[in-house]
């Protein structure tokens, strides 16, 4: 077993239970972890989707259904289908949903990113944020991405980083492997907190992860950074 994976095993098994654990305080960590940040990186996320009008959209991982409001905020026809293997936070996920009065056009769904259930070409345009690197197969991940999503669809990926270059690199780097841990224990109560800086510092480089899309047929793959590398941001197309 890789590093990597091994930190994926620690952090959640591949099933959910860690975030399940969790889901009440999911937001407010969220929040105080990324000093205030996440929000802004979502809506990054959305302008990237480029979405064509009256699409179907797939949030992977969509936990407390964050990007999947987000979207359909911003794209007033849109279909939005949010799924995640935490049933906990999903729950929450669906209590928000009502409340931005979008029931009708955001469906969340319990699942696998690995096993999804739907037809292929079924999507305009699919995401995944702050998700990939806790899914134990990510090329399975990506090609079934690959799969749902009609040709030429676009795919988005938002996933935390570990600088590695630039004057912020060591204070980031004492940020996630001594900050998040503390502040994820004492918010949440999880003694397992501590490993979601493992799965951040255990994630490909940029270009690695690049290569990977590549490799299982997405097309027009671009990496750039955010918040002078704290995050990447990848976009590509559906290549069949």
């Amino acid at each position: 077993m890789s590093t990597d994976d091994a930190a994926i095993k620690k952090i959640d098994g591949g099933d959910g239970r860690f975030f399940d654990a969790i889901a009440e305080r999911y937001d407010l960590l969220n929040r105080i972890i990324s000093l205030g940040q996440d929000g802004y990186w979502r809506n990054k996320a959305v302008k990237a989707l480029k979405l064509p009008e009256g699409a179907r959209f797939l949030d992977l991982a969509t936990g407390t259904a964050d990007l999947a409001i987000a979207s359909a905020k911003r794209h007033r026809d849109l279909q939005v289908v949010g799924l995640d293997p935490s049933a906990e936070m999903l729950a929450n996920g669906r209590v928000k949903v009502s409340k931005a009065n979008l029931d009708g056009r955001v469906e969340l769904v319990l699942g696998d990113a690995q096993d999804l259930p739907f037809e292929d070409d079924s999507f305009d345009g699919v995401a995944i944020s702050f998700g990939i690197r806790n899914v134990p197969d990510r090329r399975k991940a990506l090609q079934e991405m690959n799969r749902v999503a009609r040709p030429g669809g676009r795919i988005v990926i938002l996933e935390l980083s570990e600088p590695r270059q630039g004057l912020l690199a060591s204070p980031a780097r004492f940020y996630i492997h001594h900050v998040v841990p503390r502040i994820g224990g004492l918010i949440s109560g999880s003694k397992e907190y501590r490993y979601l800086q493992e799965s951040i510092a255990a994630f490909p480089t940029a270009d690695a992860f690049a290569q990977l899309m590549r490799e299982v047929g997405l097309t027009n793959v671009n990496a750039s950074t955010l918040s002078f590398g704290a995050v990447n941001l990848f976009t590509a197309n559906a290549g069949h």
